[in-house]
């Protein structure tokens, strides 16, 4: 599509003439304008973070101190799904004197907002020719109406960089294609390349925006290498660090989350679980016929361009259907809704578009009060509303630092027992009377078994560690066995007897939570071959040699599981 109208519009010779008021461009900006503050004011009045941005943050410190992109000191796991986003933190966070998780919550908020920008201007430039009397952002008020948005556009999570990232290489692919600017394309590439380190899965998103841009300017064979050279240099680099350090082809997390096994039964209920609350399907919908109603003769170009991040879009909702869903409310599906929203984002208004727009604004305005019917606990598919229990449970409307969740129930017996400890020590809790108890050993530093660990993890010392039966900076626990219909996200949970198994001095003395013979068996499993591998390949200092049997050993390693339950007597191989 070209950028030129001749019959009617802002491109007409006369156009220059017009009162400022008067010009379509004007009201369309002034739209945009209005939406995106309206979006900035929501989601700054939504401000929070979560837990798990937390366990971001100490990985962050870590790389501060020097450390390396670690959560616990000597031990090599990654605990954070988006590397980006990582290494975004850690340029921002040598900012003297501004708390991290400020940072955090700001550059989620700018990066979301930025990305919506990048959005309406790419729906912006790709309806141009059509629009003669401007542009609605009718997609945007979506965005502006579903609370995970606003929710999720702070958190500490990544969702505001995958915003950013979606938003700005759909950009870039209708500012490349769809117009007469004269953009390189290799830049384009490079961006669009960036999807597995911004998450692992927008390595779909990549295939299907990468394989656009060649489809629509094709430049021959030969640079067809060199644009997917430039699009793979930097994944490829990380992968392969990713492999020689952690010793593992994808982040600890999707071991813990089981990414590699289908659940689309619980997929489907989290899927509903996003769109029946705030009758998503309506605006969609709507949304859908002005699309038919002005594009009705359209060309290659348009067709590619839209078809972009409508087919991203059913293949990240498809992927997390598969693997269960999530247990955060509506998180996983943003990005792929936000796809879906890109090219309508913004449209032209028509007398034939007018009552569509109007209807999505009547919707929106609606389901700015919608919520789904659970609040701080559980839905029965496991599902939370992350903000609202965060908040409840502190007491805190905005939770941010990490000194907010210490008001949290269970926090001021956990950080007494922690200050309460003289010297190393290994400290487990008993679950069924909430006590902790500290058990000798041999190791020169403080290990703490928790379940929590986000909050906790910025609370404590760098130096201690900290050992979640969930598994996200356990390497043990994420290769046990999965709990039998355990909730999305927490599949694992390994019992403290393992931890005092791996770091407590034997004989272990009776009356604590873990018996003596459970303790001793369950060192006879972790001692065995292919278990104690996974140990070095966390523990070994890195040497050139431990990084080239991490990188061997990685296309096996992660399929490596045992059973989590204890039952004496054990023996290798059982």
């Amino acid at each position: 599509m070209t950028q030129t109208n001749t019959t009617t519009g802002e491109n007409t010779p006369d156009w220059p003439s017009r009162a400022w008021f008067r010009r379509p461009s004007t009201w369309t900006w002034f739209g945009f304008g209005l939406v995106l503050m309206v979006y900035a004011d929501l989601a700054w009045s939504r401000r929070w973070m979560s837990d798990d941005g937390l366990i971001v943050l100490r990985t962050v410190r870590q790389i501060l101190a020097g450390n390396g992109p670690v959560f616990n000191i000597g031990e090599r796991v990654e605990t954070n799904t988006s590397p980006l986003w990582t290494a975004v933190l850690s340029v921002l966070g040598m900012i003297p004197g501004v708390p991290l998780e400020w940072i955090s919550v700001v550059t989620g908020l700018v990066f979301s907002v930025a990305g919506l920008f990048f959005g309406l201007d790419g729906a912006r430039r790709l309806y141009q020719p059509l629009a003669f009397h401007g542009l609605a952002p009718a997609g945007a008020l979506v965005v502006c109406a579903l609370p995970p948005f606003r929710d999720f556009a702070t958190s500490g999570l990544e969702t505001g960089l995958i915003t950013l990232w979606l938003g700005g290489t759909w950009w870039l692919l209708v500012l490349r294609l769809s117009t007469i600017d004269d953009l390189r394309t290799w830049p384009v590439a490079l961006v669009a390349g960036l999807g597995p380190l911004v998450r692992p899965d927008l390595a779909l998103f990549s295939v299907v925006a990468l394989s656009a841009l060649l489809v629509l300017s094709w430049p021959g064979r030969r640079r067809v290498v060199g644009l997917l050279a430039v699009a793979a240099a930097l994944p490829l680099a990380y992968q392969v660090f990713r492999m020689g350090y952690y010793g593992l082809l994808t982040p600890n997390t999707a071991l813990v989350k089981e990414a590699s096994e289908a659940n689309w039964a619980r997929g489907w209920a989290y899927f509903v679980d996003l769109v029946q609350p705030y009758w998503l399907w309506l605006p969609l919908l709507l949304l859908a016929a002005v699309v038919v109603t002005v594009a009705s003769t359209v060309d290659k170009t348009f067709a590619v361009l839209t078809a972009v991040p409508v087919v991203g879009a059913v293949l990240l909702s498809a992927y997390v259907v598969r693997v269960g869903g999530d247990f955060m409310h509506g998180r996983m599906l943003l990005p792929a809704l936000f796809c879906l929203l890109l090219p309508v984002l913004a449209l032209p208004v028509t007398r034939l578009t007018t009552v569509f727009l109007v209807s999505v604004g009547i919707w929106a305005f609606a389901a700015g009060s919608l919520r789904p019917p659970y609040s701080a606990a559980p839905s029965a598919v496991g599902v939370t509303d992350e903000r609202a229990y965060w908040s409840k449970t502190t007491g805190h409307e905005y939770p941010i630092l990490a000194e907010d969740y210490a008001g949290h129930p269970l926090m001021p017996s956990t950080l007494d027992a922690i200050h309460g400890v003289n010297g190393p020590a290994v400290l487990v809790q008993d679950y069924a009377t909430r006590r902790w108890y500290a058990y000798p050993t041999d190791r020169p530093y403080v290990t703490v078994a928790a379940d929590s660990m986000g909050a906790l993890g910025v609370l404590i010392p760098l130096d201690m560690r900290l050992r979640d039966g969930y598994g996200l900076a356990n390497p043990f626990a994420a290769h046990s066995t999965a709990l039998p219909n355990g909730r999305p996200g927490h599949q694992k949970w390994l019992p403290p007897v393992w931890e005092l198994a791996n770091s407590a001095r034997l004989p272990i003395a009776e009356g604590g939570p873990a018996r003596a013979a459970d303790v001793a068996a369950a060192r006879v499993a972790l001692s065995c071959p292919e278990i104690a591998a996974i140990d070095a390949s966390v523990r070994d200092p890195l040497t050139a040699g431990r990084f080239a049997d991490n990188l061997i050993g990685s296309f096996t390693r992660g399929s490596v599981r045992f059973s989590r339950v204890v039952t004496p007597p054990v023996t290798c191989g059982t």
